[in-house]
């Protein structure tokens, strides 16, 4: 479902990228930043969230201050691609707390995963007891991250 399919209106937007800056607001903040009342904010708020523009509410931690200060990008290749492969092969990746994102590709590797480590022998770890593990990988291709210049989990609305 697209954005601009959902008949959006100038509210309903101001009241997203409000809420992508800080979820915490409280309803009376967020009806003042975007020039609501109280009420009527917390309509739309409602109609959002049942409509599942707003998935979820929660806190972004920082990696560094977390203790995993390592970021990998890993293109990960399967030995099969049937949908029991895949299947066996995403939910064991669910199971790993390291892997904070999993895409299913199309092109030359069939997974790209975005995992975090606290230092080379973190890394490792998880290289050789945890993704070469998984069920039917053969190929796992890992690509160090040096610093990050942009990371966002705001959606541009």
């Amino acid at each position: 479902m697209k954005i601009a399919q959902l008949d959006l209106d100038t509210l309903d937007r101001a009241i997203l990228r409000e809420l992508q800056r800080n979820g915490r607001l409280t309803n009376v903040e967020l009806a003042d930043k975007v020039g609501l009342s109280a009420s009527a904010c917390l309509r739309r708020v409602k109609l959002l969230e049942e409509r599942g523009l707003i998935a979820s509410y929660a806190a972004v931690l920082d990696q560094r201050a977390c203790g995993l200060p390592g970021t990998a990008f890993v293109h990960i290749s399967l030995e099969q691609q049937g949908r029991m492969a895949l299947d066996a092969f995403e939910r064991a990746v669910a199971r790993v707390p390291e892997i904070l994102e999993c895409h299913l590709l199309a092109g030359q590797a069939d997974y790209l995963v975005r995992v975090v480590y606290r230092d080379a022998g973190d890394l490792e770890r998880i290289h050789s007891e945890t993704l070469t593990q998984l069920p039917g990988v053969t190929r796992v291709q890992s690509t160090l991250t040096l610093r990050t210049v942009k990371k966002t989990t705001a959606l541009p609305i």
